[in-house]
């Protein structure tokens, strides 16, 4: 790797917000954090103040991306419920109503082929192991994990319909 390639190419993953402002990279620190966390931890995983990372992070709190929990010492952990109504939010605005439904078709169908190839209703009632006899563990784990992937993303792409569909209902009562 070249001099030019380090200076143009993404930062390492550990520095990956260090060319943000401190709120851009508070909320990336918010983002990569999957357990509750205190003040001190992300103003030291920032490099910023622990004043500046609190005054963020009850901003970050009050939009409803970080639910902060009392406590000695007080945590902030990420709202992944957020993250969801802003992905069907997202959803909703980027496609036609028709494409969602679409969507909800096509998942449908890819849900059902699993439900039918495995004989269980979800991922969770099938034993890996056993279904390891015809193919690899590896392939099993591959099918479960998508078939999960699908079964949520059906769901997403369905609140999207219903919100959307709500907006055209009520587009058409007020138009």
């Amino acid at each position: 790797m070249t001099n030019s390639d380090t200076e143009t190419g993404p930062p390492p993953f550990e520095a990956v917000f260090s060319g943000e402002d401190v709120e851009q990279q508070v909320y990336g620190v918010v983002l990569q954090t999957r357990e509750p966390s205190t003040v001190g931890t992300i103003a030291e995983r920032v490099e910023c103040d622990p004043k500046t990372a609190r005054k963020y992070l009850n901003w970050f709190a009050e939009l409803g991306v970080v639910t902060h929990h009392d406590g000695h010492p007080s945590t902030y952990e990420r709202n992944d419920a957020y993250f969801e109504w802003r992905h069907v939010n997202q959803l909703a605005s980027e496609h036609s109503l028709e494409e969602l439904q679409q969507r909800v078709r096509e998942l449908t169908e890819t849900i059902s082929t699993y439900e039918r190839r495995y004989d269980a209703p979800t991922p969770a009632a099938v034993d890996a192991l056993a279904e390891a006899d015809n193919v690899t563990i590896d392939e099993v784990y591959s099918d479960l994990g998508d078939w999960e992937t699908a079964r949520q993303e059906r769901r997403r792409y369905e609140q999207a319909r219903q919100q959307r569909t709500g907006a055209t209902d009520h587009e058409q009562i007020s138009g």
